[in-house]
């Protein structure tokens, strides 16, 4: 697999592997889900988009990754808020989610560039 060689993806996997053990005693199990999966479809989108061959596509699942870290950072903001996760946590998890998500940015980007040229 390509993303295998990504450092965003190593990191945004990572930071899904936190949502999880931060939210694993949450018992508003929905909520549990929601954020689960939105921190899980960032490195599955940049996965998936990695993998396919053409870069409009790959374009396109940077794009719904971007869109999932918008999502988990809204979801932190809020979990913090009703007291599911403790602020401090919650404040290094959406900053770890802005920086992948200012590096998913900037990869769809220059592959945009690279569309154009």
């Amino acid at each position: 697999m390509r993303c295998e060689k990504l450092k965003v993806w190593k990191r945004a996997c990572r930071l899904s592997c936190e949502i999880y053990k931060t939210t694993s005693s949450i018992k508003d199990y929905g909520f549990r889900d929601q954020i689960t999966r939105s921190g899980l479809s960032v490195p599955s989108n940049i996965a998936e988009g990695e993998e396919r061959s053409g870069v409009k596509e790959q374009i396109r699942f940077l794009n719904y990754s971007q869109g999932s870290a918008a999502e988990l950072i809204t979801q932190l903001f809020i979990g913090i808020e009703i007291g599911y996760i403790e602020k401090q946590k919650g404040l290094e998890l959406i900053n770890e989610t802005k920086e992948i998500l200012a590096i998913v940015s900037q990869v769809s980007k220059n592959k945009k560039a690279v569309l154009k040229n």
